[in-house]
């Protein structure tokens, strides 16, 4: 369908080089079109949906979108409240979704609905939903805290008639569909935080050289250097976690407590970074005119999308009680 034939430690090796990018916004925006949008698709659609909405994704010819979050369900993806509900061979839509990521310009949107009244992990299909149609009303861009750079809307659904065929893979198989599609998302985000994260030590080291404080390099007072040193090892040791897990996830293993594992340290370790780093660059820090106060607005976001640090932590606890017992 006009993509590479990689496997997923390409798209981990692509991330992080996105990261060179000095913003979060652009990065992000490409996760969403190559790794949150088309995995669902990409391993459940039909041959006619593939060619419809697959081909020109990969191309670069259309944008695509998530619809999964809404007001009230943004990590508990399970109590959303959109429906497509059947009628003849079409779905007809209503309800909304938050935080869309590309959702003011995107030409199609992979959406999550409850398709049904069963049970809320059972409930929900994958639909591909032009973003043309009658009844579709963006409502906002959302002014953001960081980000800024990045298109993020509030829509809603009125009525909305899209056919049947456009269901992506089986009725009901949503919910599992878009929890796979997570891992990838989740590796993702983390590969994209490693390489501004090790930007901004390295421009911190810099700055902390040449900025005398008392006569002397601020650089030169250990607990600044030693400060530098401990998150500089931390970052390896995240380095070294998403590698493991990816290589893990190619040879086909189950790989949810380390991707939330990962997740949740790149979001902790993204605001002590930037933070301490900040600190470091005194009144500097606290203008736009640096790096460091833009990556502190725009990475405090990997503790809060694609599921909290706090959902993050319940997964992992979920796994821990599967262990034996010594």
């Amino acid at each position: 369908y006009g993509g590479m034939g990689l496997d997923f430690s390409y798209s981990i090796a692509v991330a992080e080089e996105l990261g060179s990018i000095r913003c979060g916004g652009v990065p992000m925006a490409v996760g969403v079109q190559a790794g949150m949008s088309t995995p669902a698709l990409t391993r459940f659609g039909s041959d006619e949906l593939k060619k419809r909405f697959l081909v020109p994704t990969i191309a670069g010819d259309v944008v695509a979108c998530l619809g999964v979050s809404e007001a009230g369900a943004g990590s508990d993806v399970a109590n959303i409240k959109t429906t497509a509900v059947k009628k003849g061979d079409e779905y007809v839509i209503n309800g909304g979704k938050m935080w869309t990521t590309s959702g003011c310009q995107a030409d199609w949107m992979c959406l999550l609905a409850n398709t049904s009244e069963g049970p809320p992990h059972r409930n929900k299909s994958l639909i591909c939903l032009p973003m043309d149609l009658p009844g579709i009303h963006v409502a906002k861009k959302i002014d953001k805290l960081g980000m800024r750079s990045s298109d993020t809307a509030q829509i809603f659904f009125e009525d909305v008639r899209v056919p049947r065929k456009n269901l992506i893979g089986e009725e009901g198989k949503g919910f599992t569909y878009q929890m796979l599609q997570f891992q990838e998302e989740r590796l993702w985000g983390v590969a994209t935080v490693l390489t501004p994260l090790e930007t901004v030590i390295r421009e911190t080291i810099a700055y902390t050289r040449q900025r005398k404080v008392f006569d002397q390099p601020v650089l030169h007072n250990q607990a600044v250097h030693f400060r530098l040193a401990e998150l500089a090892t931390e970052l390896e040791l995240l380095r070294s976690l998403l590698y493991r897990t990816v290589a893990l996830y190619v040879e086909g293993n189950e790989v949810t407590k380390f991707a939330s594992m990962a997740k949740l340290k790149a979001g902790r370790l993204a605001r002590e970074v930037t933070d301490s780093c900040l600190q470091f660059w005194g009144g500097m820090g606290f203008t736009s005119e640096v790096l460091v106060s833009r990556l502190y607005r725009d990475l405090r976001l990997m503790s809060i999308g694609g599921g909290t640090d706090e959902t993050m932590l319940s997964i992992i606890c979920k796994y821990m009680e599967t262990l034996p017992s010594k």
